[in-house]
């Protein structure tokens, strides 16, 4: 049957060798690599790709999603909904379970979430998804992908694998179904579109499209608050590792000119540009408390338009942001930049920032 090396022993690698050993294959993994070279000769697919092969032979449906901000709530909102009209639907992929893991189970719909890194060596036939959407490209990556344009076209590579495709732009007439839901903003409005498009495809009524939104619970650390002190609201979004994902939750936290937002900002630089981040930040920031490698380099690109501390770790920012902070005023961990320089990922850094604002609010008992 074969002699299969996995590179990787992470989720995906090990859900990707547990269902090679079970048909028959023999497995040896490697790991600790600083990278790859692969000759020509030697035939190589992603997890992804021999996952969703699989499914589809088996009888599953399948559901994608790409882009740069909120794939992951995307797949949760579509995911649920279907659960909450008696499918069953599994969020799979970049997000919940690796997608070789579901296979063995009873077929259902699998909705998957696809990163630009699994689109690399992933070639799947045109009809693998019942739909797919690219939700936007905004700059990302760029340490791994080297420009805009590269990790542009990889997610697009999709469109190649998908009986129905959506990109970026969102379809209309879905405002009334997402109305009062967490989609309900200017920066995420798109994005529950494109939901409603998948579902749709899925073969939702409006109706159960509306009671999914309604439902809809979000993940933790895309803009969640945490605590409310004295009249000031902090909120963790952790989960932007990008500058783009920094402007959009800068634009979440206030309206143009209120310039009431305490940012923390920082971390491992992911090669985009911080100037991206600079409307934003002039119209609604009114100081920014710079964390981790790239502290520098923000606030660099930013001093010109908003007062800067230099506060190294998110202990000496938070407790900064709060002896400042006034009435009114947020203070919002979006940092634009990955955790890894500090953290073990981002959950881990919101989580800290989180228990520091608990232990801020315990002093002012």
């Amino acid at each position: 049957m074969g002699r299969y090396l996995v590179l990787g022993s992470g989720r995906s690698g090990k859900a990707a060798a547990a269902l090679l050993e079970a048909s028959g294959r023999e497995v040896v993994f490697a790991d600790d690599f600083s990278g790859v070279v692969v000759s020509p000769g030697v035939p190589v697919k992603s997890e992804l790709q021999f996952g969703c092969e699989e499914l589809k032979r088996r009888g599953w449906r399948l559901l994608a999603v790409t882009g740069s901000k909120g794939k992951s709530s995307v797949v949760k909102v579509v995911a649920d909904a279907l659960s909450l009209a008696g499918m069953k639907a599994v969020p799979c992929g970049n997000y919940g379970r690796p997608v070789c893991d579901l296979v063995g189970e009873e077929p259902g719909w699998a909705v998957v979430e696809v990163s630009s890194f699994q689109l690399e060596t992933t070639a799947l036939a045109g009809d693998t998804f019942e739909a797919a959407a690219v939700l936007n490209v905004q700059e990302d990556h760029l340490d791994r992908h080297g420009s805009v344009s590269v990790y542009r076209s990889l997610k697009l590579r999709l469109s190649e694998m998908a009986k129905a495709f959506y990109c970026e732009r969102a379809p209309e007439n879905c405002d009334s179904l997402i109305a009062g839901s967490y989609f309900d903003n200017d920066v995420l409005r798109a994005n529950g579109a494109h939901a409603v498009a998948l579902m749709r495809a899925a073969g939702l009524s409006d109706a159960q499209i509306r009671r999914g939104f309604e439902a809809f619970v979000p993940l933790p650390h895309r803009f969640q608050t945490v605590a409310e002190l004295d009249g000031v609201r902090f909120v963790d979004d952790s989960k932007a590792t990008s500058v783009a994902a920094l402007a959009a939750g800068v634009s979440m936290c206030a309206p143009p000119d209120a310039r009431n937002v305490r940012l923390i900002a920082g971390g491992r630089p992911k090669g985009d540009d911080p100037a991206f981040a600079l409307p934003a930040l002039t119209k609604r920031v009114r100081k920014v408390y710079l964390i981790g490698e790239c502290a520098e380099s923000f606030g660099a690109a930013w001093r010109s338009v908003v007062e800067c501390e230099m506060c190294g770790t998110i202990d000496r920012a938070v407790a900064a942001a709060v002896r400042d902070a006034e009435k009114g005023d947020v203070v919002l961990l979006s940092p634009g930049a990955a955790s890894f320089d500090q953290f073990g990922g981002f959950g881990e850094r919101g989580d800290v920032f989180a228990g520091l604002v608990k232990i801020q609010g315990q002093r002012k008992k």
